[in-house]
């Protein structure tokens, strides 16, 4: 046997790290899953501590390699030696900036849900530069991205600028932390489909592994010197190797890279323009091969870089929904509306429709296509016979619907429609949600056998990367479908949901 046959993959999710030891045949040995606290200091305002975020990715590497040792009879250690290299997929937006020399964060991680930049962004747009960041970047003044993030903390914390100024701070997305803290602080990086989601990477720019690609003049204008920014490297670089980590040998190459939703199309085989796929996660992510090609929103989408491999890069139309899975988690655990998540499923099930009540999930304001950060969340058409199981209903109703505006908005950008969709992510799980979407979306749904696409595409590219597979034929060849969800019902339900939905978002 090939001493170095498994690939470890590191996927850092919003509300917990998870682990997967992965065989070139892609069978998995092993998972854990390491949760981690949320921070609320105000409305609005979400925060992760970046030393509970790493305690958490060693626990869940600790566990997973333990549970590859007690399943399959070989011993931790010989395990570990046989760890060809780490993939990386992370949480993209969430952003933070850290000390070069003892690796201590200046302050809390800003997560991606955060809102606190919104007055920052509506002064860039009130000074008319919203169509420049579009045109160079692809994406929308928002919170959601991370530039605003790293000025936010550069202004915040005393001293910063100065000690950014002298040299002394590194800025970085989830992957460049992680990758920071794996190599015991020798390589500050990051890829494409990260630095795309920050408002300074141009939609052009080509990673040669130095910090040239930054856009100088959108560094200028939202105030983060390039001093403190990453190097860029492609999707399948060696971007460094272990050292220091607990629980691995030194040594082990970090050789693969991507932010969770790219990582999650690359993970479904969606590697012709024209493939998509929907992630339903913490949030509701969906995303189109557009091939060589950035095509421009006029619809309220987004356009992002997919990946690079080598200098060729592959972009993507994407819509994002802010609240599907956390949905869930909000009636489960503010509402107390059900113990375990996956409840929500016979509970929603034991009516035959909402009768009438709507749930716009705006608890984080609205992403794709509607970009209102000052929406809220909202229930209406309550009546006396509503229950427990209609507003659960109601809720998984409004993650479709909000789906659903999202591939409207795709099919017009593109000028043609899908005929099919691949989903994954836990909350694809949930088969009334997706008979639901797929009856909203009139087209196929397709649902893998292994869920956790993201980290199957932090497998790919880093199995790529050390020669593992040949290339994505490989890969498309090893992608499985577990079910597929036809779409039913009467067209005329489907419309009347739809109008009383759109009438709900003007009130949100």
């Amino acid at each position: 046997m090939n001493t170095t046959d498994l690939i470890l993959a590191i996927d850092q999710g919003t509300t917990g790290s998870t682990c997967l030891l992965i065989d070139r045949e892609l069978t998995v040995l092993a998972r854990a899953t390491e949760n981690f606290p949320q921070y609320f200091p105000e409305p609005g305002l979400v925060e992760h501590d970046p030393d509970e975020l790493w305690s958490s990715v060693t626990t869940a590497l600790s566990r997973v390699i333990a549970a590859a040792s007690e399943s399959s009879g070989t011993s931790q250690d010989a395990l570990r030696y046989r760890i060809s290299a780490i993939g990386i997929t992370n949480q993209r937006e969430t952003s933070l900036i850290w000390n070069r020399n003892d690796s201590r964060p200046l302050h809390r991680a800003l997560v991606w849900q955060d809102r606190r930049t919104e007055a920052r962004c509506q002064d860039l747009r009130d000074q008319g530069l919203e169509a420049q960041f579009k045109a160079r970047t692809g994406l929308v003044l928002d919170p959601y991205f991370s530039g605003t993030k790293i000025a936010w903390v550069l202004d915040k914390v005393p001293g910063a600028r100065e000690a950014a100024g002298r040299g002394e701070l590194a800025a970085g997305t989830i992957d460049t932390y992680l990758l920071w803290r794996l190599t015991s602080g020798a390589v500050h990086a990051t890829e494409p489909s990260n630095a795309s989601r920050t408002l300074l990477w141009p939609l052009d720019g080509i990673a040669n592994g130095d910090r040239e690609g930054w856009d100088p003049q959108l560094c200028a204008w939202m105030n983060v010197p390039t001093e403190v920014l990453p190097d860029v490297y492609p999707s399948t670089h060696r971007f460094g190797e272990t050292r220091g980590v607990p629980g691995l040998p030194d040594g082990i190459p970090i050789h693969g890279m991507a932010g969770d939703q790219q990582a999650a199309l690359f993970g479904q085989a969606c590697f012709t323009p024209g493939d998509a796929k929907c992630t339903y996660g913490t949030g509701a992510f969906m995303m189109l091969n557009t091939g060589d090609v950035p095509i421009v929103s006029r619809h309220g989408l987004l356009t992002t870089v997919g990946w690079q491999i080598g200098n060729r890069t592959t972009y993507c139309l994407e819509g994002s929904a802010f609240m599907a899975g956390a949905v869930v988690q909000w009636l489960r655990d503010e509402l107390k509306f059900f113990v375990s998540s996956a409840d929500i499923e016979d509970l929603a099930a034991s009516v035959p429709d909402s009768a009438g009540v709507i749930f716009v999930p705006g608890h984080a304001g609205l992403g794709a296509p509607h970009w209102r950060p000052h929406a809220r969340g909202l229930i209406s058409g309550l009546t006396r016979g509503s229950g427990r199981a209609h507003i659960a209903r109601a809720a998984l109703e409004g993650i479709a619907l909000e789906c659903t505006d999202l591939l409207e908005a795709m099919t017009a950008d593109r000028g043609q429609g899908l005929r099919q969709l691949r989903v994954d992510g836990g909350a694809a799980a949930n088969n009334l949600l997706m008979q639901i979407q797929a009856d909203l979306l009139g087209i196929v749904l397709e649902r893998p056998k292994m869920l956790e696409c993201t980290a199957l595409g932090a497998t790919f590219l880093a199995g790529l990367g050390v020669g593992m597979w040949r290339g994505p034929e490989d890969l498309r060849a090893a992608w499985s479908c577990e079910r597929r969800f036809d779409p039913c019902g009467a067209p005329s339900d489907h419309r009347n949901l739809r109008e009383r939905w759109s009438q709900a978002l003007k009130n949100a």
